[in-house]
This record gives structure tokens, C-alpha cells and sequence, in this order.
């Protein structure tokens, strides 16, 4: 199972992405926990070990950029979801996986989510081939 974590300090932001997570049940996704701040944000991801993490840039408390550098190294992968796209070319350094512009458009969530699970797969098979 694939552990999602999202931090986002707008509530229905992150009932919407709970919400299109349901439907992505079937995918082997499972969403490990929420936060509305960094330092929330910190802690989940210490507790759950994500796969992945839907983080929000602009937040009361700190940005998403903060927290990323808060963690020495970190083998989930990312998908910014944001309302400013200026923060683009910043996510592409931080080596976001995907970038999704709110409010979200399903389509886009859906190839940002296949995206992830394409390089799942990819690295697990990477993994299989070197230990035969």
C-alpha cells in the first residue's frame, strides 16, 4: 500500500483531495494523514514515512519550500498543489514530481497521480532487476 500525506493549510483543499484519493482507492493509495502547517506537516511525514506528499507553497506559518528543507533527505516523492504558479521553476529544484494549480482540475490530478504510480513501478522494477 502507498502512503499519501497531505499538507495544506485550507481545509477544503484538503477535502478535495481526500475526496479524488477515494477514488483512486483501487490504485493501491492510501492516505496516511493531514496536516495544515509546516510543523504539522514535519511531524506527519516523521510518523507516517510517506511514499507521497500533496504540500501546499503559501501557508500562514511557513511554505512548503521550509519544510522540504527542514528534512535532510527525503524518498517521498512530491506534487505541489498551489494557487501561485510562479512557484514552478522553484518545485522542478526541489525535484517535484508534479505541479497542480488550484483549484484542482480531475484530469490533472488523475495523470499527477499516474505519474507517481508510473515511477513506482518503475523504481520497484529497477529494485527487482538488480537483487536477481
Amino acid at each position: 500500500m502507498l502512503k499519501v500525506v497531505i499538507v495544506d493549510d485550507e481545509q477544503h483543499c484538503i477535502d478535495r483531495l481526500t475526496m479524488l484519493l477515494e477514488k483512486a482507492k483501487d490504485r493501491n493509495i492510501k492516505l496516511s494523514g493531514t496536516a495544515t502547517s509546516v510543523d504539522e506537516g514535519l511531524k506527519c511525514i516523521e510518523k507516517y514515512n510517506p511514499d507521497l506528499v500533496f504540500l501546499d507553497v503559501e501557508m500562514p506559518d511557513s511554505n512548503g519550500f521550509d519544510l522540504l528543507e527542514k528534512i535532510q533527505e527525503h524518498d517521498f516523492e512530491i506534487i505541489f498543489v498551489t494557487a501561485f504558479d510562479q512557484y514552478a521553476i522553484k518545485a522542478i529544484k526541489f525535484s517535484a514530481l508534479d505541479y497542480l494549480l488550484k483549484p484542482l482540475n480531475k484530469e490533472e490530478f488523475k495523470s499527477a497521480v499516474q505519474k507517481f504510480l508510473d515511477r513506482q513501478k518503475s523504481e520497484y522494477d529497477r529494485k527487482s532487476v538488480i537483487n536477481n
